[in-house]
């Protein structure tokens, strides 16, 4: 259903760098670069666009991941980059039983998740 989406960071080299090596793991790169956004996707496709504002209105964003092991590489990732842990790796049952999601908080407190919906 969504095409992209805009994220409010910021620091937009700063988030770049971030988001580069988190998402890296769910085959995330960055597409495109110029002085005021960023976009991250599939190489032909940005998905995930970033631009820089004094002001930042924390959000809650979900990344699908293929498997459980992406939701790991992606936490990991996350927190070698810079992010707070919110959550480690684990199943969700009270969303449902196949729920593995982890969480952190990125550099401007965004709630970030990797979210793989099916059994191990």
């Amino acid at each position: 259903m969504l095409d992209h989406l805009s994220l409010i960071v910021r620091d937009l080299p700063r988030s770049t760098r971030f988001y580069a090596a988190a998402l890296a793991p769910l085959g995330a790169v960055v597409c495109h670069e110029d002085a005021s956004t960023t976009g991250l996707g599939r190489p032909d496709a940005p998905q995930l666009w970033l631009a820089a504002a004094p002001e930042v209105q924390p959000i809650h964003l979900a990344f699908r991941a293929e498997n459980r092991e992406q939701v790991r590489q992606f936490h990991a990732a996350a927190l070698a980059a810079g992010a707070r842990d919110n959550g480690g790796p684990g199943p969700r049952v009270h969303y449902h039983p196949n729920y593995y999601a982890a969480f952190v908080l990125d550099p401007d407190g965004h709630n970030i998740e990797a979210v793989c919906h099916t059994p191990e």
